[in-house]
């Protein structure tokens, strides 16, 4: 409005439709994404502002003061309109543009409203009678200076134009800078906020992006988020390469761990040689970046526990310390605590509770060590039987797994029992698969060693015999339930014998 305004300036026919279009411009953002809620409340009360500064216009103008009303009702219609047009922008751009399929980056949005701020601004200006050409050179020459005085800020702001324009780096991307890695939360004019996984958010100049390598994780066209990890670990060159890769890879691939993906499996490579070692790599790929920590943490514990078990030590740096004689003794100590352990271990299951101390420390020198992490499968059924176990610490679950069937649990095993001997006695194959329910300490008897037992203690076939007719029944019952069981009365009539004649026993 030109010269001075009417008392009623404010209630002219537009007013009431240009504050009902920006509530409801409003309400359809509120609805629509209502995690920006402050944005566009704040842009609201704006308007408000305005409206309520041009009716101020009017009580100004009535009280004789026309040139200060003019002022006032310019200056809050000017709050007005660019409140208005951020809205309008708002809705454009988030609203309509989304719907129609397409989802222009921030930056986009922010030049496209201040253009309309620009065009709006000049416009009022002529509609002052100012001379534009006379203001553009002006402004051509201001803005030289400024360009020059803001060379970074600038470079910053082209920058952030660049990244957003060509979806290098978009918003919820993992991506790693120098030493900075973390998820992108926004890319600004000036910089780009990253968060990390220690609650951190590093503010990154956005023309360091365009100097500096930057790295986007987890990503490759075509192919699900997915980021390659490397866990290192050496072992004694005393052990074949062939043998540690062949153990980690069977192992690795058999497990289930949370956030490991199936394709491509991981994999166990021989990467070097370090300090008298030999320097493996285990490389896994990660489906959930955020839990890259914990996730190397349980690889690493199924991968210790898979290489304790087959005897695989982790080795340190080899040097050379001239303490022989201290070593031996602290070795001799660390000996006769383990022994300790297998004969409590012993004294516990009841086929061997019953052997002479003697006899039980023959058995306690021959057993072998064997931790399992919670989900490592123990013993698998149709496999070839080679050891006796005896649970020493944790839980086990045994499952039977019927061909192109769901495994059922058939029982649990608690510290103080034995396992596998029905399959290392006959001579079948295993029966039922063996789960560590927890994290497990097991002990281990060669079949070498448990039918030298058998034979000079046939006394405690009985007891065997005992347990595992009982065990039978729960096995022969699960395979009723799926429609191929073998009389249990049967099996337990041909058991002892069966025994016997695979240890080449008398009857």
């Amino acid at each position: 409005m030109n010269g001075n305004p009417s008392p009623f300036a404010f209630w002219t026919s537009a007013a009431p439709w240009l504050a009902l279009l920006a509530f409801g411009l409003t309400f359809a953002l509120l609805h629509a994404r209502p995690n920006e809620r402050a944005t566009y409340l704040n842009t609201l009360w704006l308007f408000l502002v305005g409206i309520a500064g041009e009716a101020a216009a009017s009580v100004v103008w009535a009280l004789n003061f026309p040139e200060a009303a003019s002022t006032v009702h310019s200056i809050f219609r000017f709050v007005a309109a660019i409140a208005l047009i951020r809205l309008g922008g708002f809705a454009a751009f988030r609203l309509l543009l989304p719907l129609a399929g397409s989802q222009p980056p921030r930056i986009v949005e922010d030049l496209g409203i201040v253009a309309v701020y620009v065009v709006y601004g000049f416009a009022q200006l002529r509609g002052a009678g100012l001379d534009l050409s006379s203001i553009v050179t002006t402004s051509a020459i201001l803005t030289a200076v400024v360009a020059f005085a803001m060379q970074d800020t600038l470079g910053n702001v082209l920058a952030g134009v660049a990244v957003q324009l060509d979806n290098s780096v978009r918003i919820g991307d993992w991506i790693r800078v120098d030493t900075a890695s973390g998820r992108v939360r926004d890319i600004r004019w000036r910089s780009t906020l990253i968060e990390t996984r220690s609650w951190e958010t590093v503010v990154i100049p956005n023309s360091m992006l365009m100097k500096a390598r930057v790295e986007i994780l987890g990503q490759r066209d075509g192919a699900p988020l997915q980021w390659r990890r490397v866990l290192d670990f050496m072992v004694d060159p005393g052990v074949p390469p062939a043998r540690v890769i062949a153990i980690v890879d069977d192992e690795m691939r058999e497990l289930s761990i949370p956030n490991v993906a199936r394709t491509p499996a991981p994999s166990c490579v021989l990467k070097g040689f370090e300090e008298g070692n030999l320097r493996y790599q285990l490389r896994y790929f990660l489906t959930d970046i955020h839990e890259d920590d914990l996730t190397d943490s349980m690889v690493r514990v199924h991968l210790f526990a898979s290489l304790q078990r087959a005897g695989i030590r982790v080795a340190e740096p080899q040097r050379t310390v001239h303490a022989v004689q201290r070593d031996e003794a602290h070795a001799e100590t660390v000996r006769r605590r383990e022994l300790t352990r297998r004969l409590q271990a012993l004294a516990s299951v009841p086929p061997f509770a019953a052997l002479l101390e003697d006899d039980r420390a023959d058995v306690a020198e021959r057993l072998q060590y064997a931790p399992f992490a919670r989900g490592d499968v123990i013993t698998k059924q149709g496999n070839k039987a080679h050891w006796l176990y005896i649970l020493a610490f944790g839980e086990a679950e045994v499952l039977y797994e019927p061909a192109g069937g769901t495994p059922h649990v058939i029982g649990t095993l608690h510290a103080g029992q034995f396992f596998g001997e029905m399959a290392l006695l006959t001579g079948d194959a295993r029966a039922a698969t063996v789960v560590a329910k927890t994290d497990v300490e097991c002990y281990r008897l060669d079949r070498a060693s448990f039918q030298e037992l058998l034979v000079g203690k046939p006394q405690i076939t009985e007891e065997i015999k005992r347990v595992m007719g009982g065990r039978r029944g729960d096995l022969e019952s699960a395979r009723q339930a799926f429609a191929v069981a073998a009389p249990v009365a049967e099996a337990e009539v041909r058991l002892v014998s069966k025994i016997r004649r695979f240890f080449g026993m008398r009857a």
